[in-house]
């Protein structure tokens, strides 16, 4: 059952933004995929943090295309949220997570292929990731006699808003808890360097602009229809865009404001001048020397 637009000019607004948030998202995927390619080697590269972007990923498709494509689970939302409320995903939302599946995948086949070191994937980022596909499966068959694959699906979509918060707390803080998972998905942080230089800023504007945009695009949809239902339909959406958006927010804060005299003052002009800087993601298996630079000037 498909609900009409009640205003043209809106639905093109929707479809603008949607695409817009995918061009912005995707384009922080490929600087990396272009390095490894142009050095034939993953030396330095966060293996970690690859496999968990993979996993968080693939069960944000498995959500966006399951909603999209699948009657008998449109059918389950509308008969939960009202029949005439309208799906709460796009196809850019498709389109985002398949190129994002089908990229981290890439970048993991690099890591297959290419010189790596000694580097290896952590005890602790292998047990995470296990244990979330073996919640995924244990889910799977709660839903499997009852076919409840609207609330399986909303499982997985609030996983990957849980992995997306795991992805960026250790570049804030790190208490003491959680610093064993966390410094095995990214060991430098921010606040602990208490100096942003290194800090690649404009992928932290692409992640900002695409969070922005995916949010206005609920909010259009909600405009058109005159009801707030699709933010609770789909609250894995609105969380990954307020999520990034927070997170974004603190990091430009960390460069501009609160660190940045003393990176200022750290760093000597020949460095700044320099258009290869400090690497901001270390390896927790190399040697800092080994690490890939950010070719990006700050």
């Amino acid at each position: 059952m498909e609900i009409a637009w009640n205003s043209h000019g809106l639905e093109v607004a929707y479809m603008v933004l949607g695409w817009v948030a995918f061009v912005l998202w995707s384009c922080s995927f490929y600087p990396q995929f272009l390095l490894n390619f142009s050095r034939k080697s993953v030396v330095g590269l966060n293996f970690n943090y690859l496999l968990m972007n993979n996993t968080k990923h693939t069960l944000y498709l498995i959500y966006n295309a399951s909603l999209y494509f699948s009657p008998l689970v449109q059918f389950q939302y509308h008969q939960k949220y009202g029949f005439h409320q309208m799906i709460p995903v796009a196809a850019n939302d498709v389109a985002f997570s398949t190129h994002s599946v089908l990229i981290s995948a890439a970048i993991l086949f690099q890591v297959a292929i290419y010189e790596r070191g000694n580097q290896t994937f952590s005890r602790t980022t292998i047990g995470f990731v296990t244990l979330v596909w073996i919640t995924v499966a244990v889910c799977f068959f709660i839903a499997l006699p009852s076919q409840s694959w609207l609330w399986l699906i909303s499982i997985f979509n609030t996983m990957q808003v849980i992995m997306t918060t795991i992805k960026y707390i250790p570049q804030v803080r790190i208490p003491f808890f959680y610093k064993s998972l966390c410094c095995k998905i990214q060991a430098v942080m921010n606040c602990m360097r208490r100096r942003t230089d290194g800090f690649s800023i404009g992928m932290v504007f692409f992640d900002f602009s695409g969070g922005l945009s995916n949010y206005a695009q609920m909010v259009i949809q909600s405009i058109d229809q005159n009801s707030w239902v699709n933010f609770s339909g789909n609250i894995g959406k609105v969380l990954l865009s307020l999520v990034s958006m927070f997170f974004d927010i603190v990091f430009m804060s960390q460069h501009f404001l609160l660190y940045h005299s003393k990176m200022a003052a750290s760093t000597p002009s020949s460095k700044l001048n320099n258009t290869v800087t400090e690497p901001l993601i270390m390896s927790p298996d190399q040697p800092e020397v080994a690490n890939v630079p950010v070719v990006e000037r700050v």
